[in-house]
Formats: C-alpha cells, structure tokens, sequence
C-alpha cells in the first residue's frame, strides 16, 4: 500500500489538499522528521500547494463568469471550461 507521499495529488478536493499539506508544514515544523522523510514530505507539499492554487485559480474563474443584471443581481453562471 503507498503511503500519502507517493498518492497522486490530481484527484484531491481543495479541502483534502489543504488538509494534508497543513498536517505536512505541522510535521516538518516539529523538527521530528528524518531528513529523508522530511525532503520526500517538502516534495509532497509542493505539489498539494501547486494543487489548491489550480483549484483556486479555476473557482476565481467561474465566480468572474456570473452574469449580472442591470441592477447587479446574478442572473446564472456561464461554465468553466479547463484549458
């Protein structure tokens, strides 16, 4: 069974992503790790924080797609389409 540094990222929700990299900074912070361990866990974290910028970036874009009407109320949201 692989553990959490060999997952892939690609499938995790922003929450879980965020989760899993605060558990890693709480890890690398308590100075308990051993270097291995600690650079493969860095190596980890960076992908979980490219994730959740991706998912940020793409839920920044469907907020700027709500439609508004004249009076500024939301009328419907256009969909995302990931490039």
């Amino acid at each position: 069974m692989p553990d959490k540094t060999e997952t892939a990222v690609d499938g995790l929700s922003f929450e879980k992503a965020l989760a899993e990299l605060e558990k890693i900074v709480q890890a690398l912070e308590s100075g308990e790790v051993e270097l291995e361990k600690s650079v493969a866990l860095y190596e980890r974290g960076e992908k979980l924080k490219a994730r959740c910028e991706t998912l940020l970036r793409q839920a920044e874009e469907r907020v700027e797609k709500v439609k508004a009407d004249a009076e500024g109320e939301a009328q419907g949201v256009e969909p995302f389409e990931a490039e």
